[in-house]
């Protein structure tokens, strides 16, 4: 029977998500990832390809005799892709990538890192402090409302955010010191409940750093940056800690002014199989803002700023602390953790289309304390000699959060006229009150699920689930009494997975499984909309339900059959009850009720070309649908008249499509490490009938490096180098770009930035 129990004590063979079952320290990571203009990029990878002797990677699993008891075979750590996954995976969809491939990669912004999920794309449609836009499976993710982040098992999203729900702020992370990222794609992993439908990234941070060192870089628009880690023994244990201080600008007329600085420090005792460790991180970043700009504006003015008084600034502070434990019958992990999280934001998307005197800015104000904590606690055993693992999990969260929406001009608090919309509604111009939308909420969270793994044969196993998730909120409106409330809802989760080989070195996967996203607390107990300038008058409205429920499904195929290349197939299909969520943006529900169904196939490759020399190349197409023709996101007649929808269409709007990332990275030769990295972001659909649609995006993208001596190394990045003039995200709405213009609909976008280059020198002791 093969083998299904391993570790460095025991543990049980899953995927490399942080927190799968308890003990999973020493558990293997799954490490995975596995027109015309696209063709002329890959032809410059290609072109750099050299030839030599490859290796090939054998799966790291050897069968066992069938016994009835637990077998103990030397521990196994799955460190990136450049592993076998073969007996370890559940998935085609799940993978890691280790830090050195993050090392190696040329990165725009911190965010970028989780690009290196196959499929997923990172842009930005503000400034460098705000929270980047996020994409993967046919969704247009926002801030990343169904797609899940951690920080060693600390949740990075923010349920109801005065911004958007699910709000994942990657600035708060150091690149040099994430140790690996681990990944997941769809509703079927029993420890990740809230936001997971279309995928997971947990971020595993170093304990101890392979070496202290010390980074300094400059390049073009203001950019300089530090960092230092230092990692020593203390005691019985090891204490790391480090620090970045940036600053970049930008290619922009209002230059972003973008400061950021991110501390961290921990101290670890014991090993994979007994230890426990504490992290404190601290962040903090103030900036000025270039938002999304109209493309009548942009005609004259393609980096230019329509209110060059948005921005804001943010902190983060958390300290969380971690346990895990296992032996011969049963492992234990438990993560707790608590932050403080304060977010000042100055948006303005519509310029002048509401006050064509004090224009459209708004604040996004939102404070919080958080608690949580995440354990689960793993049964080894055998059933009729099959090996089995039984995990129960509890994950409990309280958000405690003030936020408010206001109405702004140059940073401050004002009253403001609506002088749209009276248009339509003869009368006196309606008064847009400076306090919108404020409100004092308590936000709860609670998970359990229960586990369960068989290895019924060498060439078959299962995974089953049940997860049931809670959640509840109490909101205290500081505006609109009749919008004080509380409201809950309880879904449960069934969740499976069924995989099948490996045979002639390739394994398949069946998977199933519901997953959820929250809504924001204020829309779950909202009766009467706010007066604003997407309501001027007021007047009742419907609540949203709590949660949001997905179903998904998928097939995926894991082959090593050609030497030296490892590959994946995935082909998936989620259903989500609703595309409706409030938004923080206008203090009322937007989108659409109609339920939606989205599908796709992705594909992954990792090829080992010589011993230094890999080349990865990952694609993916996605299409959302609604289940029925949908008006509210349709294009207007005329364009001039926005106010007068089309008939609508079944299309989602900014539904990710098409994905291709591809990259020819060398590894240390002598010294000299270097990557080439293509990103292609394709056309999505901007209105339910496919009337508006955005261009594609390419990206090429350079990185090098060399080590001069054991100390010193030095390193160069040039960013865009095509110097490509796209866009980094695209809408189309409503606008009016100046006091005396016209409104009317049209397409409005966030300039890629241009060709830059930044240098880097490195000291490592």
């Amino acid at each position: 029977m093969q083998t299904f129990l391993m570790g460095a004590g025991l543990g049980i063979i899953k995927s490399p998500v942080a927190g799968r079952s308890a003990g999973s320290s020493n558990f293997p990571r799954i490490p995975v990832r596995g027109p015309g203009r696209v063709f002329v990029a890959l032809g410059l990878l290609l072109l750099v390809l050299t030839s030599g002797t490859a290796q090939t990677n054998h799966p790291p699993g050897a069968a066992a005799a069938a016994t009835n008891h637990v077998t103990q075979l030397p521990g196994m750590t799955v460190t990136g892709r450049q592993d076998s996954l073969l007996r370890i995976s559940d998935s085609a969809s799940q993978g890691t990538t280790g830090q050195a491939q993050l090392a190696d990669r040329p990165i725009l912004r911190s965010g970028e890192i989780m690009e290196t999920i196959p499929g997923v794309i990172i842009t930005q449609h503000a400034g460098g402090g705000k929270a980047n836009q996020y994409f993967l499976r046919g969704f247009n993710l926002d801030h990343g409302t169904d797609f899940a982040t951690f920080l060693d098992g600390m949740p990075l999203n923010l349920p109801t955010h005065a911004h958007g729900e699910g709000y994942s702020d990657m600035n708060v992370v150091i690149p040099e010191f994430v140790e690996k990222v681990d990944y997941e794609k769809g509703p079927y992993y029993a420890d990740v409940g809230n936001y997971g439908s279309a995928g997971a990234g947990h971020l595993q941070f170093f304990k101890v750093l392979p070496d202290d060192f010390v980074t300094l870089q400059a390049g073009m628009y203001g950019y300089y940056r530090g960092v230092f880690g230092v990692s020593q023994k203390l005691g019985d244990g090891n204490l790391l800690y480090g620090g970045e201080a940036s600053h970049d600008d930008g290619p922009w007329v209002n230059p972003d002014n973008y400061w950021k600085f991110n501390g961290i420090t921990t101290y670890s005792q014991g090993d994979e199989v007994h230890g426990w460790s504490t992290t404190a991180h601290a962040y903090h970043g103030e900036w000025n803002s270039t938002d999304q700009i109209p493309a009548t504006f942009a005609a004259t003015n393609f980096f230019g700023a329509v209110n060059p008084t948005d921005g804001g600034n943010s902190a983060r502070y958390s300290l969380q602390a971690e346990l895990h434990t296992e032996d011969e019958n049963s492992a234990t992990k438990v993560v707790v953790y608590g932050f403080y999280y304060y977010l000042d934001l100055f948006s303005d998307f519509t310029y002048y289309l509401t006050d064509r005197s004090l224009g459209d800015q708004f604040e996004q104000q939102d404070t919080r304390y958080v608690g949580g904590e995440d354990a689960s606690h793993a049964f080894f055993n055998t059933w009729f000699d099959h090996d089995v693992v039984n995990t129960f999990g509890v994950q409990t969260r309280v958000d405690y959060i003030q936020n408010g929406l206001y109405q702004t001009y140059d940073r401050q608090r004002t009253d403001k006229l609506d002088t749209y919309l009276p248009t339509l509604n003869p009368g006196p111009f309606p008064v847009l009150p400076a306090d919108t939308d404020v409100n004092q909420i308590l936000d709860t969270q609670v998970g359990i699920y229960y586990e369960n793994k068989v290895q019924w044969s060498d060439t078959f196993r299962t995974v089953l689930a049940m997860r049931g998730d809670l959640n509840a909120f109490n909101v205290v409106s500081d505006t609109t009494n009749a919008n004080t409330g509380y409201a809950s809802r309880v879904l449960p989760e069934p969740k499976a997975s069924l995989i099948f080989g490996p045979w002639a070195k390739t394994e398949i996967y069946l998977q199933g499984g519901f997953g959820f996203h929250s809504n924001d607390g204020r829309g779950a107990t909202q009766t009467q909309e706010p007066i604003s300038a997407a309501n001027p008058y007021g007047g009742p409205t419907s609540k949203i339900p709590a949660l949001i429920q997905t179903k998904g499904a998928e097939i995926g195929v894991r082959t090593l059959a050609v030497p030296n290349l490892q590959s994946t197939l995935s082909v998936w299909y989620l259903y989500s009850e609703s595309e409706l969520q409030q938004d923080g943006d206008t203090g009322g529900t937007v989108a659409s009720e109609q339920p939606s169904n989205r599908y796709g196939i992705e594909v992954g490759n990792y090829y080992q070309l010589a011993p230094k020399l890999t080349l990865d190349l990952d694609a993916a197409d996605s299409i959302a649908r609604f289940t029925s023709v949908d008006t509210a996101d349709a294009a207007p007649l005329n364009p001039y008249n926005p106010t007068v929808l089309g008939p609508g269409g079944n299309r989602v709007p900014e539904a990710v499509g098409v994905v291709i990332s591809s990259g020819l990275t060398l590894h240390d030769l002598n010294g000299f490490s270097s990557s080439l990295r293509l990103r292609y972001f394709g056309p999505r659909d901007l209105t339910s009938d496919g009337i508006y649609r955005s261009d594609s995006t390419l990206v090429l993208n350079w990185e090098a490096s060399y080590r001069l001596n054991k100390t010193w190394s030095i390193s160069t990045e040039i960013l865009n180098m095509l110097d490509t003039r796209d866009h980094d995200v695209d809408y189309a709405y409503n606008s009016r770009s100046t006091p005396a213009g016209i409104a009317y609909f049209q397409n409005v976008f966030h300039p890629e930035e241009p060709i830059q280059v930044r240098f880097g020198l490195t000291a490592r002791f």
